[in-house]
């Protein structure tokens, strides 16, 4: 690839939407203020959920979000924590402390800016739709789960992480529900939603927060608050810290930095594909992750958490307006100053508003009607959808994505080994093309056989090359090989290939090999597949392996 086009696909959307800003930037910065306000309750929200305080979160928003809108090759992508995380998160820092947290996203954004780098970025849109929608589904049951305790008030000790021994707990504590606090989550419930529904430019996140934060001191029981949890919070901006490493501790974290690099990568490019089709524009997937990587590594240097491009709230910023990577530093601006200037009463904030707002953010997660789509799908699909939403909710997400992609992968090379025909010239299902072939194979010199390979000769189709030999009880004087529809050959495809010429070699049989694209014959030569005399020849047609054949035969 040239080095300019290579240059191109790193530089960020800022910098090519530059010339814009005289004219967008009204529009940017109303519509970073407009996100700001929808991402100071759920920043919060996502961060007690993952097993963090709140200002981590809004720190979160501030230092990841700045840097995804710098250095993101989406001009509208609004970064920050987001509910994807919360499971993974939750367990990181529950088995290894926050300091663990700290340093799986460092090593997270070192893998995700090499992946930038090594432009990764293009790959990630092979990921199969029913393994993110398994695990995404999956996501949204557990953070549904875990808002449970503080929507009902319920009086409980330390929960674990894992999903049935946390729901024998919530269910164990049951009988301390707290009505008043149930009627508090409901009432915020039915804000948000009525003011989605009626009217959807008005903050419904910050309304509900902000309704409940001022009657929640007036009722007889008043429900806990972030206060009360956390004890006194420091809402500030800290200095950068780096945190102690050593290669033991990096080996042990590896497989939890592995699955944050993973999601942030597939979550922040989902949601630039989703700006792309509200927008018209195109993201650069490699501009993106690289950026993603920044920002992680420098989220974990001020003790924030794992970042991604976040979906809703990116959505949000384009139907405010927003035109340019603008918006969303500005975005990340408004939520400082909210930060330093509210924190003192952000103390006062109950945890079921909270929890409210992530029941919200779980159902919309849920993909439901996605979800529903694919239990219609083929078998195979259908199984990779619900085995990825099983494990998600009942073991681990990284075991769930590594399971459903090494299913996935053996469900394609099923499908595609089907989609591979390697039959006697002849064999044909459309009568029309069956009648052409019987004509020309009436055309072959007695003792010629002729076969014909049909679609992509893979590791998963080479067992049907390998079956033609087996087929006759004596060997033809000459072999016929029509490959003119073989658009793909693998290592595994040339090694059977290669098998095949070997048995006719062995029986003085020689292979004529015709319509096989010029790439291809590439390929094979390089690894030993050339044309020899007596053994092995390749032609442009079927006619010219004909004409071939019955010179061989005189």
């Amino acid at each position: 690839m040239p080095e300019r086009s290579y240059r191109r696909q790193l530089t960020p959307a800022l910098v090519s939407s530059w010339a814009e800003l005289r004219q967008s930037w009204p529009r940017d910065l109303l519509a970073g203020l407009t996100v700001a306000i929808v991402a100071l309750p759920l920043a919060m929200a996502l961060a007690i959920a993952s097993g963090a305080t709140p200002d981590k979160g809004l720190l979160t928003a501030v230092v990841a979000g700045f840097l995804i809108s710098t250095l993101g090759g989406s001009r509208v992508q609004i970064g920050g924590p987001t509910g994807a995380f919360i499971p993974v998160v939750f367990l990181v820092i529950q088995q290894h402390g926050y300091d663990g947290l700290i340093l799986a996203t460092l090593l997270a954004g070192v893998i995700l800016i090499l992946a930038g780098l090594l432009r990764v970025g293009a790959l990630m849109r092979y990921m199969p739709r029913p393994v993110i929608t398994g695990f995404t589904a999956g996501i949204a049951v557990i953070i549904f789960c875990s808002q449970l305790k503080d929507f009902f008030g319920l009086q409980t000790g330390a929960l674990p992480a894992e999903f049935l021994p946390r729901m024998a707990g919530l269910l164990a504590a049951a009988p301390s529900w707290q009505p008043l606090t149930v009627g508090l989550g409901l009432a915020a419930l039915v804000l948000i939603v009525l003011l989605r529904r009626h009217a959807p430019r008005w903050p419904a996140f910050l309304l509900a927060v902000l309704l409940l934060t001022l009657l929640n001191p007036f009722l007889p029981t008043p429900a806990e608050t972030l206060g009360q949890r956390f004890g006194e919070i420091r809402f500030a901006l800290p200095a950068p810290h780096w945190p102690a490493v050593s290669l033991a501790r990096l080996v042990e974290l590896l497989p939890a930095a592995l699955t944050i690099a993973f999601l942030a990568g597939i979550e922040s490019l989902l949601s630039a594909v989703v700006a792309d089709g509200m927008t018209g524009g195109r993201h650069r997937p490699n501009a993106e992750l690289l950026a993603q990587g920044v920002a992680n590594g420098a989220s974990a240097l001020f003790g924030g958490l794992p970042a991604t491009g976040a979906i809703a709230r990116t959505a949000t910023n384009v139907r405010a307006g927003a035109l340019t990577p603008l918006a969303g530093i500005v975005h990340a601006v408004f939520v400082l100053a909210a930060m330093l200037l509210l924190g003192p009463w952000l103390a006062h904030v109950p945890l079921v508003a909270l929890a409210a707002v992530l029941v919200i953010v779980a159902w919309n997660m849920s993909e439901h009607e996605h979800f529903r789509h694919l239990l219609r799908a083929p078998l195979g699909d259908r199984i990779i959808l619900l085995l990825s939403f099983g494990l998600t909710v009942l073991v681990d997400l990284t075991v769930a994505i590594q399971t459903g992609l090494v299913v996935a992968a053996f469900v394609f090379m099923h499908r595609m080994a089907q989609t591979v025909e390697v039959a006697a010239h002849g064999d044909e299902d459309d009568p029309d093309l069956a009648a052409i072939a019987a004509d020309q194979r009436e055309r072959l010199p007695p003792g010629v056989e002729a076969f014909r390979v049909r679609g992509p000769l893979f590791f998963g189709a080479t067992s049907s090359l390998e079956e033609v030999p087996r087929q006759f009880m004596q060997p033809p004087r000459v072999f016929i090989l029509r490959m003119g529809q073989v658009p793909l050959i693998d290592a595994s495809g040339a090694h059977a290939l290669a098998g095949f010429l070997e048995h006719w070699a062995r029986l003085d049989t020689p292979v004529i090999i015709s319509g096989l694209r010029p790439d291809l014959r590439r390929m094979l030569a390089r690894l030993g597949i050339v044309e020899t005399p007596e053994r092995l020849h390749f032609v442009a047609d079927f006619e010219a392996a004909l004409r071939l054949a019955d010179e061989s035969m005189q």
